[in-house]
């Protein structure tokens, strides 16, 4: 069984990108489900638009999972309540719109695939405990039991953190990766129990920028020079950044994790 899960979508480079070559490598890869982190994909990067996710799912995403830049479009307060596929953290403020966990079909063998959708304290807007979370969602989503793989997309801002909840999860899931920090890390690995971990995937966007958004005037910014503009994103060649799961049928735990960077400035 592969999953494929996708760092954040970064803009209409991301979004058109992952689009017009997520079907090829779905057959290549014999990929049997997509997760993509989504809170990026409207055209200014910030926040995500019923236009964009329907671009996705019929692109092959499966489902869509977000975190701090959910809500930065207002449209999607409303579509979040009627599509079950997008996903906002589990750990958001009671009574938030949506849903932060799902558990979905696959189109090989119709597996059961739990998604949980979870976002830091750390640096962060203002979320509930995101270990409290966890531990209810650990309690409620049994592997094997529920679900025949689970994957937890944690949205975050610090390695430890992150860390951190990869050993927590740590053979209970079959796979628990990073976004947010749009830079992808070099720790993919299975971790002691069986839980495919990293803790950045890295994004889907145009990487010759600052973290998405156009360099020359993110450092006008940095400098404070008054001629520079709101950030806005780079438009440059965008690379697919991921990770490609194999899990294990029978215990529901990972086989193999291993990086998938495609395309722009970044090398595989």
């Amino acid at each position: 069984m592969k999953i494929m899960i996708l760092g954040d979508i970064f803009s209409s480079p991301g979004v058109n990108a992952l689009t017009s070559s997520l079907e090829k490598i779905i057959k290549e890869k014999n990929i049997n489900f997509v997760i993509a982190n989504g809170e990026n994909a409207a055209e200014n990067g910030l926040g995500i638009t019923e236009e964009a996710a329907k671009k996705l799912f019929s692109g092959g995403v499966d489902v869509i999972t977000s975190g701090n830049h959910i809500w930065d479009k207002r449209e999607v307060a409303d579509y979040i309540t009627k599509e079950a596929r997008l996903l906002r953290p589990q750990n958001l403020p009671e009574g938030s719109p949506g849903r932060g966990h799902g558990i979905y079909l696959s189109k090989c063998k119709n597996f059961k695939i739990a998604v949980l959708n979870l976002m830091g304290n750390v640096f962060m807007k203002k979320t509930e405990n995101v270990f409290n979370s966890a531990k209810y969602l650990q309690d409620k989503i049994k592997l094997k039991k529920d679900a025949d793989f689970i994957v937890v997309d944690f949205h975050g801002e610090t390695t430890s953190e992150k860390q951190a909840m990869g050993h927590y999860f740590d053979g209970k899931v079959t796979a628990l990766v990073g976004t947010h920090t749009h830079v992808p890390t070099a720790d993919t690995r299975i971790l002691e129990k069986g839980t495919g971990y990293q803790t950045d995937i890295g994004m889907c966007g145009d990487y010759n920028s600052v973290i998405g958004m156009d360099k020359n005037n993110s450092l006008m910014k940095f400098f404070k020079d008054e001629k520079a503009d709101k950030n806005f994103p780079a438009k440059g060649e965008p690379t697919i950044s991921g990770v490609i799961v194999e899990g294990d049928i029978l215990t529901g735990l990972s086989k193999q994790i291993d990086r998938f960077i495609l395309g722009g400035v970044l090398k595989q």
